[in-house]
């Protein structure tokens, strides 16, 4: 019975493993400044943890055979166990799990807590259910104020968000449903939410974020690559979370700011 078992957990643990390691990669392509840094944070996490987890199964299919029940083997007597090797692996874990966080926190404390260039691109970012809206300052590079009293959901884009038209800094505000960004440029974000807590996620960027409303959450990143990315709300948000989703679309700087002029124009 115990070379069955230890064969049994032999089979799971290497199985298992191979099929993790066949796998060509679990995240999509990234596109952004931060994503090889992250993507080699997380490598390198699932290489140490697929060594831990390799060496202990391996030891438990070993440890399970040895101390099988067989006519030789002697009375089972209890044990106190090794305070020593006890020390030592909650130690060696202790280290490995800090190690690891602390390596990763320098990238969220780059986004987070350090402010963004003065010259990143600056973007609000609404969530609502169940949609995403987005802002530009315009060339006065000044937000426009916002009323809860005047959102209305419904209509759409500034209506939605409560922009304040009669604030002159609010004329030459873009608002929009699909969020336009120029690769190379940093972005400096303004995340916040209307109603519920929501999550601006955007797979290709490795980027997530609780939006909280009350609360305007600055961060930034920078697109790396042309092309078109999906958002989604990674946080719960009520019976419509699953159709809330948008789309980044990052273009070269000539095509943004065409873009950026198109929109002004209108609403001239």
């Amino acid at each position: 019975m115990g070379l069955a078992l230890l064969v049994l957990i032999w089979l799971i643990t290497f199985f298992s493993t191979y099929f993790f390691i066949a796998k060509t990669w679990w995240l999509p392509h990234g596109a952004a400044e931060a994503a090889k840094w992250i993507d080699g944070q997380f490598a390198l996490t699932f290489i140490l943890m697929g060594i831990v987890f390799v060496a202990a199964q391996v030891a438990l299919g070993y440890l399970v055979w040895k101390y099988r029940e067989h006519p030789g083997a002697g009375k089972v007597q209890y044990s106190h166990g090794n305070t020593t090797l006890e020390v030592l692996w909650t130690g060696l874990t202790a280290i490995l799990f800090i190690g690891l966080n602390l390596m990763g926190s320098s990238v969220w404390a780059h986004e987070r807590f350090e402010p963004a260039k003065p010259d990143a691109v600056k973007v609000e970012v609404t969530g609502m259910q169940f949609a995403w809206y987005f802002r530009y300052p315009g060339k006065d590079n000044q937000y426009g104020t916002t009323d809860p009293k005047l959102m209305d959901p419904s209509a759409g884009n500034e209506a939605a968000i409560g922009l304040n038209t009669s604030d002159p800094a609010a004329k030459d505000d873009v608002v929009t449903g699909t969020m336009y960004l120029p690769v190379g440029r940093e972005v400096a974000i303004n995340l916040r939410a209307v109603d519920v807590i929501h999550s601006f996620f955007v797979p290709a960027f490795r980027f997530k974020q609780d939006a909280v409303p009350g609360l305007i959450i600055p961060m930034h990143f920078t697109p790396t690559e042309v092309g078109d990315y999906e958002i989604a709300c990674a946080e719960l948000c009520g019976l419509g979370h699953y159709k809330m989703h948008g789309m980044v679309k990052v273009v070269s700087q000539d095509d943004f700011d065409k873009w950026i002029a198109q929109r002004e124009a209108e609403k001239q």
